[in-house]
């Protein structure tokens, strides 16, 4: 359990202080794109709905106003950390396609057993992915396909996820697909594979005082 939740940690947004709310915005380069990952978009909308799946999701979860605005407090970085765990997504998929590296069903569903006999339950591990990743319930399995495929990578590579041989597999294929993100959220750092706050005085952030606000 703790080799997976610690791959689960590195791999997905980690959560903490109050979400901003989306408004449509974009490079010149790419209008709309929140990124571009291999030439393909991923648009502003698209990662709004990601992030309010995960604010439904907690808002069904904690039913309490003051609870739910706690909630909110410590996921203050939700937007950027979702943007990094989409972008993530497609960079590891394509790291383990050079690896020759592919996921079956029954592999993230045995995976999933295990977690959730060890989590107390399926609602208990939702539970879980929700407050310490930010995964919303109808993304798990989508997730738990990510850890997987993590793993895999770094078992072809002869390594763990922690090591730098696995991460140089993530760089390599950072460089090739050739991220580019809206300056808006920050840049991505091939070396590392994962998103940098990026100083931008000339991007305003017009949904700071609605932050707080619930969706």
């Amino acid at each position: 359990m703790h080799r997976r939740r610690r791959t689960a940690l590195v791999l997905t947004a980690a959560i903490a202080a109050a979400a901003p709310l989306l408004t449509a915005c974009g490079s010149d380069a790419h209008p709309g794109a929140a990124a571009v990952v291999g030439g393909q978009r991923i648009t502003v909308s698209q990662l709004e709905e990601r992030v309010g799946e995960v604010r439904a999701a907690q808002r069904a979860a904690v039913r309490d106003e003051a609870q739910y605005r706690q909630a909110i407090a410590r996921t203050g970085t939700l937007t950027r950390d979702t943007l990094q765990t989409m972008v993530l997504d497609r960079v590891l998929h394509r790291a383990a396609q050079d690896a020759g590296v592919t996921v079956t069903r029954k592999e993230v569903q045995t995976m999933r057993s295990g977690l959730e006999k060890q989590a107390g339950g399926g609602k208990a591990l939702e539970t879980t992915w929700l407050q310490q990743y930010g995964i919303p319930p109808q993304r798990l399995e989508e997730n738990l396909r990510l850890q997987v495929e993590a793993q895999k990578l770094a078992e072809k590579l002869g390594t763990d996820t922690s090591r730098p041989e696995f991460w140089k597999a993530l760089s390599d294929a950072s460089k090739k697909l050739d991220v580019d993100l809206n300056p808006r959220y920050g840049t991505w750092d091939v070396r590392k594979s994962s998103r940098a706050d990026a100083r931008t005085p000339w991007v305003r952030d017009v949904t700071a005082t609605r932050a707080q606000q619930p969706m």
